[in-house]
């Protein structure tokens, strides 16, 4: 419980997909202080799709009935008493989960991260579901606004990890990322026990089966897989992007 002259740590950490978010997500709900929440935005998100590219995302409609998906009722949520009571909320957030016009000065009082990855091997993992992503679908344009209105904000650049140096030297970033929130490191974070959890969304048969049989971070492996000529153009731009984000990324 936190100490009441003490507010708790609301952590939203802005990923794209295809990336470790979920397995991050495993490192910091092994902490005895941590509640974690697991993209609330998603039903939001995907009532906001026109249809024909909501039948790309597996059980959408089982999605839209299970979660809240008005925007400005789950910011008031994410916003409102931390689960349990605990001092540290960590909020898993897919950055292409932001829409058009939606209300972000919520985010203004939590300790935004983001999560970022090599954008070819991202989009190579992606498009086994989704065969031609937008770099909107990766998340990337809508990472690196989030991180500029952050830094405007608060005059600090806010953190940036990249999963590459989390799965090659777990403790050593994840220490610097809570040295840079402002939270004590915890050794709870370097490992979990398999299978699903309860706070785990809707979708996650469809896209969490590594992590139920995973019991800590893996190691790193450079994917060997080539961006279709179709995505150079994708490519090209997410690269940019996460060029500008990667620049900033904190390191052991």
């Amino acid at each position: 419980m936190p100490d009441a002259a003490t507010p708790p740590t609301r952590i939203a950490m802005w990923s794209g997909p295809r990336n470790i978010s979920t397995a991050l997500m495993r490192s910091w709900g092994s902490r005895a202080d941590c509640a974690v929440t697991d993209e609330p935005l998603y039903g939001h998100y995907l009532s906001w799709l026109p249809p024909q590219r909501r039948a790309g995302h597996p059980a959408a409609d089982e999605i839209i009935d299970a979660m809240d998906c008005d925007a400005a009722s789950v910011a008031a949520a994410l916003t409102g008493p931390v689960p349990g009571g605990k001092a540290i909320w960590y909020q898993k957030h897919m950055a292409h989960h932001v829409t058009p016009g939606m209300d972000l000065g919520w985010i203004e009082g939590l300790a935004n991260c983001f999560l970022i990855r090599d954008p070819a091997a991202m989009i190579t993992s992606f498009i086994k579901v989704i065969p031609n992503p937008a770099p909107e679908d990766l998340g990337l344009p809508q990472q690196v606004a989030l991180f500029e209105r952050v830094r405007a904000a608060t005059g600090h650049t806010p953190p940036v990890i990249d999963s590459a140096d989390v799965l090659r030297d777990p403790r050593g970033t994840l220490s610097a990322l809570c040295g840079r929130i402002g939270v004590p490191f915890d050794d709870a974070m370097l490992s979990w026990t398999p299978g699903p959890r309860p706070e785990d969304g809707v979708w996650a048969p469809h896209w969490y089966a590594g992590v139920y049989e995973s019991t800590g971070f893996g190691p790193h492996k450079p994917s060997t897989a080539r961006v279709p000529a179709r995505l150079e153009g994708v490519l090209d731009r997410c690269r940019r992007l996460y060029e500008q984000l990667a620049e900033h990324r904190v390191r052991a």
